[in-house]
């Protein structure tokens, strides 16, 4: 399966795409070369019900997104790939702005 590791029953943190939200920036004046055209932003990680799993990770942003902006990230080897930053060096990507999350959860009866 995929994101699966075998024997062990938990996800691979690199084959995931998680939600987070953008909570500040990052400001280097001297960077990498290839990251100089690139925005990096200050996420928090979290649940689908807005709870901080993971604080302040940093992101490269592909999308253009702003403060409290709900985002969905690439993590690990997947954050490489969108056009925009393919073969740089990163290990967390932007790569959407969620407009909404929506559950379809059974009631308790």
């Amino acid at each position: 399966r995929t994101g699966h590791r075998r024997g062990t029953g938990a996800i691979s943190q690199e084959l995931l795409m998680r939600i987070a939200r953008v909570v500040g920036t990052v400001t280097g004046t001297v960077k990498e070369p290839t990251l100089a055209s690139h925005k990096l932003l200050i996420v928090d990680i979290e649940d689908g019900e807005g709870n901080v799993l993971d604080p302040s990770v940093v992101a490269i942003d592909t999308v253009g997104a702003g403060a409290g902006e709900r985002v969905l990230v690439a993590t690990g080897s997947a954050a490489r790939i969108p056009s925009p930053v393919a073969g740089l060096s990163v290990d967390v990507a932007i790569i959407a702005i969620i407009d909404e999350i929506s559950f379809f959860r059974k009631s308790a009866k």
